[in-house]
């Protein structure tokens, strides 16, 4: 009985090996995919990358790559909502924003943020990156902040005020990425925010 019992343990010892060094190749799989399309769409748009440049580039055979994804795109989605789940984290950490200044520290955390890595931001958010997923990732910003424009029964307005902020946001993020960081993350989320309040919005009032 007490060798049956040992035998189990021993199997279920090994199966939690295999189950980690699995786990660990996935990742690095994973990772080395991620970095490989970021790396191509740095040079060229994701429309111009083929899975066959993206497998050499990531020195992974095509067999595996379909093991994890469908194609470019889907690899594109992933890194895209895993920057989404990072912000979402970063912004819902700052509980009962009650200030303005608040407002301006999570823009600013935010910036801070794209600035450091973190090259996949950077790509995600420049020109070649994907235009929804931009928007998306500064309406998330935005509405968790209160940032949203006045009720009125003028809706069509209303959302075209919006529209123009966002659009401008991702504009100008866009510029600063492109042109090496020169200005301080706190200058241009307090550009931002002001261009936020010119417009007819409902932010957190002092």
């Amino acid at each position: 009985m007490k060798m049956l019992v040992s035998g189990q343990k021993k199997i279920i010892l090994q199966a939690g090996v295999c189950f980690m060094k699995e786990s660990r190749k996935t990742r690095y799989t994973r990772m080395a995919l991620e970095d490989s399309l970021i790396e191509l769409m740095t040079k060229k748009p994701i429309s111009k990358i083929t899975i066959k440049e993206l497998c050499e580039n990531a020195d992974i055979n095509r067999t595996t790559f379909y093991s994890h994804y469908s194609d470019q795109y889907d690899l594109l989605r992933q890194i895209e909502d895993d920057a989404l789940s990072w912000a979402k984290e970063a912004i819902s950490g700052v509980q009962d924003i009650k200030s303005m200044q608040e407002i301006k520290n999570i823009i600013e955390k935010i910036l801070e943020y794209f600035a450091d890595d973190h090259k996949h931001i950077q790509v995600l958010m420049s020109e070649q990156g994907d235009i929804d997923f931009q928007k998306q990732l500064i309406t998330l910003i935005y509405d968790y902040c209160g940032i949203i424009p006045f009720a009125s029964e003028n809706t069509d307005a209303q959302e075209l005020y919006f529209v123009f902020i966002v659009n401008g946001s991702v504009g100008l993020i866009q510029n600063w990425l492109k042109n090496g960081l020169r200005v301080p993350a706190k200058e241009i989320a307090e550009i931002i925010y002001h261009m936020a309040l010119s417009m007819p919005v409902n932010p957190i009032q002092k």
